[in-house]
């Protein structure tokens, strides 16, 4: 059986779904990430809190010291003091808060990276690239506000608690008249939430699909200039623009029907509140220095009331770590810990079945591949031939029956075991490495310069190169390169590292028949001995393989030597229909 397709850790991403699906979990992985800073940043919360609840107080006690004719030096000198150890706070808070959101962003990021790298395939995962990229930049952002979001909203629940207490000891009837709107609030407050969430998420979703879109629209600009199709194109760009519009405005809208309410009744309690402190002052219960306290008490109180704005950051938070926790979501792909044995590369298919969201592209398949021959894997599109390639080297687990690699599932082992031993080459290579040597050797960066020429000629590369400005040391970014220029570097990187299996999916395709030839012939002279799997479109290429595995609407139609399979009318019109001139074999 392959891998969980579910929520499954995987301590190489750093971050899993489960940790983070949750706004407790989310908290309790930001505050890993960035221990001394969050207790930096719950410090100057705290030291903050204290100071605003003190502050009224102090300052109590200086008026009423000026007014009793006394000397106010010790009030006014603790007075300054408290303004000091406020304003220390808002600094170390500002500070701590932007460290500790950094530290929480990048460690998102790097999980992001890391488990959509490890999914992997095309057609694995639902996401588009621009989407991607939202969710990266923008979603990772939102998520890592969490802790100063909720030390937020603890500090103004701490402070209205702590206001509505000091009330209560100047005088209960001061608290009585306050918690008359404490209910209303409340459910003001926790009716925004809700709506503000869901709307964000619907928000953030709708510039994911505007992102993905203008990706593929910029990635396919010379089709759109070749076809005219500008206007068109941009409409289809902007389409999501008139729902993003609507979505941000009922955000707004709702915002703004929670803030004119609660404004209203801050002012209506305040009023009260000072009221009642005002009647008792005239009764004497009350001294002219703590109504000003309570004015200040009233005010801190009220804070509670006056969080909607941090609420709303609470709903970007919720909002962005829904959609990160659907990334991690993605099956984490193949990788253990064991490490493969000395082997001579042969790979055991046992009734392999792989299925993409509810499409079977695999159906019971058994093959056995002995070691050291060249296989040609064909079939029409779309009968699993790269989905068979992807399981052979390990980029992909079956989802039922088991693929072994020299006797071990390659799911079982650790990645850089596998990639020792199994090399790959596609159809459109990505050329990553920063120079057309680094690209040779982005695989195997232990690889000489010696090497990595002779594995250029191997595949009729070395010619192309020397030609670059500068050779192999050419930026990628600065070496123009048509489509079989690019696949033969990827067929470089492919041979350079001395695998004991090469994998070539369809990674001559962009060749000319002649080079084609040339290249399969040499690679076949060159690489006897090893295991060698080709996806093939060509009889040419299926011809000079040892073995040919020929696939049909994702099951094995038959295996054997070209020349025998050649007999079979199905066969032969299956490379005719594909467009090749074709001979029966001598």
């Amino acid at each position: 059986m392959g891998p969980s397709r579910g929520r499954g850790h995987d301590a190489h991403d750093g971050v899993t779904a489960p940790e983070v699906d949750s706004p407790v979990g989310m908290l309790l992985f930001s505050v890993r990430q960035a221990p001394g800073w969050t207790a930096a940043l719950v410090m100057s919360s705290a030291a903050g809190s204290a100071t605003a609840l003190a502050l009224p107080a102090a300052l109590a006690r200086s008026v009423d010291t000026v007014l009793a004719g006394e000397r106010a030096g010790a009030a006014l000198g603790g007075l300054a003091a408290l303004l000091a150890v406020a304003m220390a706070a808002e600094v170390l808070g500002v500070w701590a808060g932007s460290a500790q959101g950094t530290a929480v962003e990048l460690s998102l990021r790097r999980g992001l990276t890391r488990r959509l790298l490890r999914a992997g395939l095309a057609g694995r995962h639902r996401f588009a690239a621009g989407d991607v990229s939202s969710r990266m930049v923008a979603g990772a952002a939102e998520a890592s506000g969490l802790v100063s979001t909720a030390l937020s909203v603890a500090a103004a629940v701490v402070l209205s608690a702590g206001g509505l207490v000091a009330l209560a000891v100047i005088d209960w009837r001061l608290a009585v008249v306050f918690t008359v709107c404490v209910p209303v609030a409340a459910v003001l407050v926790r009716r925004f939430v809700s709506e503000a969430s869901q709307l964000m998420t619907r928000y953030q979703e709708l510039q994911g699909a505007l992102s993905a879109r203008l990706v593929e629209a910029i990635s396919g600009a010379r089709t759109i200039r070749a076809a005219g199709t500008l206007d068109r194109e941009v409409e289809r760009v902007l389409a999501p623009l008139p729902d993003l519009t609507a979505v941000g405005r009922a955000t707004w809208d709702a915002q703004c029907r929670t803030v004119w309410k609660v404004s209203l009744l801050g002012p209506l309690t305040q009023v009260a509140v000072l009221a009642a402190a005002g009647v008792g002052v005239a009764d004497g219960r009350i001294s002219p220095g703590s109504w000003i306290a309570v004015a200040g008490y009233v005010g801190i109180a009220l804070g509670l009331l006056g969080v909607v704005d941090t609420l709303m950051g609470f709903a970007h938070v919720r909002a962005g770590t829904a959609r990160i926790a659907e990334v991690l979501s993605l099956p984490p792909g193949a990788g253990g810990a064991r490490t493969l044995p000395d082997g001579p590369g042969a790979i055991t298919f046992r009734s392999v079945s792989v299925r993409v969201d509810g499409e079977t592209l695999l159906d019971g398949v058994d093959v056995d591949i002995p070691p050291g021959v060249a296989v040609a894997v064909v079939g029409r599109s779309g009968a699993g031939k790269s989905t068979f390639a992807a399981l052979a080297g390990g980029l992909l687990a079956p989802d039922r029956g088991e693929v072994l690699l020299d006797g071990v599932p390659p799911s079982e082992l650790e990645p850089g075991s596998l990639r020792r031993a199994v090399a790959y080459a596609f159809e459109r290579p990505a050329l990553l490495g920063g120079t057309v040597h680094g690209t040779i050797a982005y695989a195997s960066p232990e690889a000489t310069r010696e090497q990595v020429e002779l594995a250029a000629r191997r595949v009729s590369a070395d010619d192309f190169v020397r030609r670059l400005p500068e050779g192999y040391d050419t930026p990628l970014d600065r070496a123009p390169l048509s489509g079989g220029e690019a696949q033969r570097l990827g067929l470089a990187r492919a041979v350079v590292g001395e695998r004991r299996v090469l994998i070539l999916d369809d990674a001559t395709s962009s060749l000319d028949t002649a080079t084609e030839a040339q290249v399969t012939a040499t690679l076949t002279r060159l690489l006897a001995g090893r295991t060698r799997i080709v996806v093939a479109h060509r009889a040419s290429t299926a011809a000079r393989a040892d073995l040919v595995v020929w696939l049909e609407n994702g099951r094995v139609r038959g295996t054997g030597p070209h020349e025998l399979l050649w007999r079979e009318p199905a066969y032969r019109a299956m490379f005719t229909t594909a467009g090749e001139f074709v001979k029966e074999p001598a």
